[in-house]
């Protein structure tokens, strides 16, 4: 440590005392697969039992309504978990955001449902990193900044969704209304292993293209038939033309079809995009009027579109700059190195930067291979991270701004 002071010192020392490997191994234990209702109302009520020791008011908030399309084509409701929501003094004059995510990817059947310690000691565990260790940290930050002198002068929300692994869109709205007045915003998703953090990100959209033909017998009178299968390839062909540097187009999943005996009349593609900036969302809608239009013209079937760009591209303006420089100077006076590179990736940062609030968004524990079996969290850095949120916070609380 070099140049911190004796208020920042107390805090990196109370981190110290806080029980984050112990919360980690039991929270890990608790099967939050975003599906999962029951498993992550579950974790909230866990989450809620322990960020209930900071002060404010705490509210287990109902998911907003979200509808997808079924298989069937149909646009039908999807239900979620409750959201945790904590406000904490809203008449403070420097006022920040903290969010993250209590489900995670791990469905309840699926075969990854334990923690074990590796060789090397890391910990190997369902949303170890992603991001139930993130969510020790950013406790035992806040736990830390509320015992310290400076705790009147910020105030802040804590947003915790319940569906941030499958697009935060029965969060989006809860989360775009704690952003609002806000200095500057940590979410706590994991860092790389070597700490290094995620700095812009691309945005994403997610589509499905629902195409309705006509059946008829396939040897008898094919070409009475208005074959959706073939149409929705043909979408899926033409909307790859799309790719360029700056937007990558997936076409994942086309759905429908039936009997080798049946042109089949029903068929729904799903397509993600991952644009890079908003000339590449502008890309990518023409890309699906032009296509869908002349698919539905070639093929004589109808086609309807649903879905959005949910998350948008976040780049490192000003603001941000400033944030990750206050980060990177926080780090450097406890002896820990910082860095961040762009990322493809997406998450609650994306949302957040929209709404004109600087986001560090990997202010989680040190990891890596999330999102499989193999997910790691290193059990040392949670004090280390917690102690890095810590000091950024205060500082942020003392200049009214990062």
């Amino acid at each position: 440590m070099n140049t911190l002071s004796p208020v920042e010192r107390a805090a990196v020392d109370h981190v110290h005392t806080e029980p984050m490997r112990e919360q980690v191994e039991r929270w890990v234990a608790i099967n939050s697969g975003t599906r999962n209702l029951a498993g992550v109302a579950a974790m909230g009520a866990v989450l809620a039992d322990a960020f209930a020791a900071l002060p404010g008011d705490l509210a287990m908030v109902d998911a907003a309504p979200v509808e997808q399309v079924d298989p069937s084509g149909a646009v039908a409701a999807l239900d979620h978990a409750p959201h945790l929501h904590l406000i904490v003094r809203p008449e403070a004059p420097v006022q920040m955001l903290f969010t993250g995510h209590m489900d995670t990817v791990y469905p309840v059947d699926h075969p990854f449902q334990t923690m074990r310690v590796l060789p090397d000691g890391a910990w190997n565990g369902p949303g170890a990193a992603d991001m139930k260790g993130g969510l020790a940290v950013m406790l035992a930050a806040l736990k830390a900044v509320e015992a310290s002198a400076l705790a009147p002068r910020i105030g802040y929300e804590v947003v915790i969704g319940s569906d941030e692994e499958t697009g935060s869109f029965s969060s989006a709205a809860l989360l775009a209304k704690a952003a609002r007045g806000k200095v500057a915003a940590l979410t706590y998703e994991p860092a790389l292993a070597d700490g290094t953090l995620a700095g812009a990100r691309g945005g994403t959209g997610n589509f499905s293209l629902i195409v309705t033909g006509r059946s008829a017998h396939a040897g008898r009178n094919p070409d009475d038939g208005r074959n959706a299968v073939l149409a929705a390839a043909d979408l899926a062909l033409r909307l790859v033309r799309a790719r360029r540097a700056g937007l990558s187009v997936n076409p994942a999943r086309i759905e429908g079809g039936g009997p080798n005996n049946v042109v089949p009349d029903h068929a729904i593609l799903r397509v993600n995009f991952r644009p890079a900036d908003a000339a590449a969302i502008a890309d990518a809608q023409k890309a699906l009027d032009v296509a869908i239009a002349e698919v539905a013209l070639e093929h004589d079937v109808r086609i309807a579109l649903h879905g959005s760009f949910n998350r948008p591209p976040k780049p490192i303006d000003p603001a941000a700059e400033a944030l990750f420089g206050l980060v990177k100077q926080a780090g450097a006076d406890l002896g820990i190195p910082i860095a961040w590179r762009a990322t493809g990736g997406v998450c609650d940062g994306n949302n957040i930067a929209a709404c004109g609030v600087p986001v560090v968004d990997t202010m989680g524990v040190r990891g890596g291979a999330i999102h499989s079996p193999d997910e790691f969290m290193l059990p040392e850095s949670l004090a280390e991270r917690a102690a890095l949120s810590a000091v950024t916070i205060l500082r942020i609380a003392e200049r009214g701004r990062p």
